[in-house]
């Protein structure tokens, strides 16, 4: 297996569009990496340029420390995984699992032995005389996966390869790829747009958005710490509430006016954030994780509002609350600020919590906040206070 690494590498399309700007990234030889973002970030052309199938523009990509700007897909024996599968119909599942082995003219017996191998590993053992029209689309994926991990490769690289996948099937294949990864110690780059997937399977995360890296880190890492507002909403499943606010000082410390509420933050989380201080006098927006808001009544609540809608998922309820002293425009929540793929700021909040009684809609409901937990944005940069 191999690291990884990318160095001020630009990828530009004829026409000038920037298809991935400046990007420095190392995956470390072993490691499980999830590239994620929306559509058209980026994320597919830097995985096809580590398998050689887009040729990059400017800065430098190296494969177990060797220059792999000029190397041809073949020699950087690398193994790449679709989203189509990309199984031979004519062929068996047993051919299919062994073609790369005999095209490279391994012996009969040797390619035998890797298929039965990696057979077993897959559990495909009673498939191998089968054709893929005869398999179920969790099948096809695990033959697509066995005819990459037969070849032994430097490293996997796997492009949205669970999205042809019902719901069910991909929560199956997210636990049967990592548990894959992890037996076999391979280095794998794996591309989805789908948070949950990165958020469950990496040992770290890329978030890209228009070519450019925002951040790189454990799941937990990016879910706790963002360092800006793509990101923040982004990762995180309800998405994170945005909501107008400002932050001034009082007798009592720092204050944090919301929607509808004013709440004197504690001395020691305004002491362990010191550009809160430096944002006394200014409006700025605040992030409130859904599971880190509450409904409740008396001493402990801060906003209040009205039931918009209420989502029942079985172990959980989610709860959508529309926040008293929100601003209106034509008897409708101004939403403030937008960003491609994340929530917007807005005083409409999702809470998350187990599944009770429904509550009717309108009804005036009570909101107790974590203030631990708070995420602290400027409107202008985008980017966290910290």
């Amino acid at each position: 297996m191999a690291a990884i690494r990318f160095s001020d590498v630009n990828k530009v399309y004829p026409g000038g569009h920037v298809a991935v700007r400046d990007l420095n990234l190392e995956i470390k030889d072993g490691e499980f990496l999830v590239l994620v973002g929306p559509s058209g970030c980026g994320k597919s052309t830097a995985l096809r340029m580590i398998a050689g199938l887009e040729p990059i523009t400017s800065g430098a990509l190296t494969i177990g420390g060797a220059l792999a700007n000029g190397l041809s897909p073949r020699q950087r024996n690398v193994a790449m995984i679709f989203q189509s599968y990309a199984l031979y119909p004519h062929l068996t599942v047993g051919e299919n699992l062994g073609f790369a082995l005999k095209v490279r003219g391994e012996p009969r017996g040797q390619i035998d032995a890797r298929v039965g191998e990696t057979a077993a590993m897959l559990e495909l053992e009673a498939l191998l005389a089968r054709r893929p029209g005869q398999l179920s689309g969790g099948q096809r994926q695990r033959v697509a996966m066995g005819r990459a991990l037969v070849r032994h490769p430097r490293a996997f690289l796997m492009d949205e390869p669970l999205s042809n996948l019902d719901a069910r099937l991909r929560g199956q294949m997210r636990v049967e790829i990592a548990r894959l990864q992890r037996a076999a110690g391979a280095t794998t780059v794996y591309v989805t747009h789908d948070q949950v997937e990165a958020m469950t399977m990496a040992d770290r995360v890329a978030v890209m958005r228009e070519g450019v890296l925002e951040q790189l880190g454990a799941p937990r890492e990016l879910y706790d710490r963002p360092v800006n507002l793509f990101v923040a909403g982004f990762i995180g499943s309800p998405p994170i509430n945005l909501l107008p606010g400002a932050l001034s000082a009082n007798g009592q410390g720092v204050e944090l006016a919301l929607p509808g509420a004013r709440i004197v933050l504690p001395p020691a989380l305004a002491g362990r954030r010191p550009a809160l201080m430096a944002a006394l006098g200014r409006e700025i927006i605040v992030g409130v994780r859904p599971e880190a808001a509450w409904l409740a009544d008396g001493p402990e609540a801060m906003l209040s509002g009205v039931v918009a809608f209420q989502e029942d998922l079985g172990a959980n309820m989610v709860t959508t609350v529309e926040l008293a002293g929100a601003a209106r425009r034509d008897g409708a929540i101004v939403e403030e600020l937008s960003e491609s793929g994340v929530p917007r700021v807005s005083a409409r909040m999702r809470i998350v919590a187990r599944s009770g009684g429904r509550l009717s809609a309108d009804r005036l409901v009570h909101i107790a906040l974590d203030l631990e937990r708070l995420h602290f944005f400027d409107p202008e940069s985008r980017l966290a206070i910290v």
